[in-house]
């Protein structure tokens, strides 16, 4: 593992503590890793209107983007789940408008998964 890799799954760690998560009490954190080492993570923030809940993925994204990020190599997941994750449609969707491919690493506590934006959307939507 490179030592960004390891920077970047420390900082999702620390986000998936802040989850706030108290319907699904499925925390996942993220962060997201630009073409010039920066890194912004983010968690999964729940609502009691479900369709109002934002996916951690998204988190970090959008945090990235209103900083003035637009170019991504790395995403990296954890959860505290027993089960394997991988971010969601709409996150892929979201993460497709500002990355022809990005690397997906997935850490469920020791488990590691290692993936890609192209594997998991590969006919993503474009105008």
């Amino acid at each position: 593992m490179s030592s960004i890799e390891e920077k970047a799954r420390h900082e999702a760690q620390t986000a998936m503590r802040k989850a706030y998560a108290p319907y699904s009490e499925f925390r996942v954190g993220a962060s997201l890793v630009t073409e010039s080492d920066d890194i912004f993570s983010g968690c999964n923030i729940e609502n009691c209107s479900y369709g109002l809940t934002v996916c951690a993925e998204r988190v970090a994204l959008f945090k990235a983007v209103s900083e003035g990020c637009r170019k991504f190599k790395l995403l990296v997941l954890t959860s505290d789940s027993d089960k394997a994750i991988v971010p969601c449609g709409a996150c892929l969707q979201v993460l497709a408008e500002f990355c022809d491919d990005l690397k997906i690493i997935v850490y469920n506590g020791d488990m590691i998964g290692r993936t890609s934006l192209a594997e998991l959307l590969p006919h993503r939507f474009r105008l």
